[in-house]
């Protein structure tokens, strides 16, 4: 139970992502990514020596393997933060939304590429419903939902390597930020004084400091989560946050979208539900082999 609680608490963070990063949607997104990145870095620190991590850190950054699957890691979650945090200022929630619904799938694609891992057919026809969703976009809107894709490819393959990386996530997380550090610092210290947000008022400057801690939170609550239950069923409760992103998108921030978008999202739920029932049934099948 306890477990299942930290899981729950660590995605409606995650969930609540659109309504934090819309108080900074007049911040240069670069700005935003770049003390994302500083005050992460700093944060994983602190929660590291709280932890008594700092041995395993020392450990992990002798590993020259390890530390080139982060630093392309890093990459790709900067690849990430920077177009999520570009969606919610320019009002395009329900499209980063839409990703992280497409993202288990996108990984399941993966996993069989790279991975050749076991498909049900319920998720095959996942992936395939899947496709129609991002065809039906293209040909009712006559473009391709870029935000969708980019969120979504950029997050799976994060877990693609990730799978190479043996280390904890705050330590994974400490070291990534450390290879995107540089970038961060360099941003801002080639921009004028006068044109940055952090110190333009103690609100905005708190504001982008906590964007670092917010990152970091619930990373440390679904690294305690699932050390504790299956991750089948954390597998579940991650439609969390995609699902407060949506309702927060239409409810709270009001983002208008065309109705065709509302067909996208219907066969992306569908392709879900067909995805977490052939979930369900490899477990089955696993614990009657067992």
């Amino acid at each position: 139970m306890q477990g299942l609680i930290l899981a729950v608490a660590a995605y409606t963070i995650w969930g609540f992502f659109p309504l934090f990063f819309s108080y900074l949607s007049d911040v240069s997104p670069v700005e935003v990514l770049s003390h994302r990145i500083i005050w992460s870095l700093v944060a994983t620190l602190f929660i590291g020596i709280l932890l008594k991590r700092g041995g395993k850190l020392l450990t992990a950054l002798q590993d020259k393997k390890l530390i080139g699957w982060l630093a392309l890691a890093s990459l790709l979650i900067a690849i990430n933060w920077l177009t999520y945090i570009w969606a919610i200022g320019n009002h395009r929630v329900l499209e980063s939304s839409l990703g992280y619904f497409i993202t288990p799938v996108v990984s399941l694609i993966l996993a069989k590429m790279f991975f050749k891992e076991h498909l049900h057919p319920l998720q095959a026809w996942a992936g395939i419903i899947a496709v129609l969703a991002i065809v039906w976009e293209l040909i009712s809107l006559g473009q391709l939902p870029w935000v969708s894709l980019v969120l979504a490819f950029a997050f799976a393959l994060y877990g693609v390597v990730k799978k190479h990386c043996s280390i904890d996530g705050i330590n994974g997380l400490t070291i990534e930020t450390l290879w995107l550090l540089p970038l961060a610092l360099a941003w801002i210290s080639w921009q004028q004084p006068h044109t940055l947000a952090f110190g333009s008022s103690q609100t905005m400057t708190l504001l982008l400091i906590s964007s670092g801690i917010i990152t970091a939170l619930p990373l440390v609550l679904f690294a305690m989560a699932t050390r504790r239950i299956n991750l089948s069923v954390v597998g579940f409760i991650m439609y969390i946050n995609p699902t407060m992103q949506f309702l927060i998108g239409v409810f709270v921030l009001k983002e208008a979208y065309p109705p065709e978008r509302m067909v996208t999202f219907v066969l992306i739920w569908f392709a879900l539900s067909l995805f977490v029932m052939g979930l369900w049934q490899l477990r089955k099948n696993r614990l009657k082999t067992h």
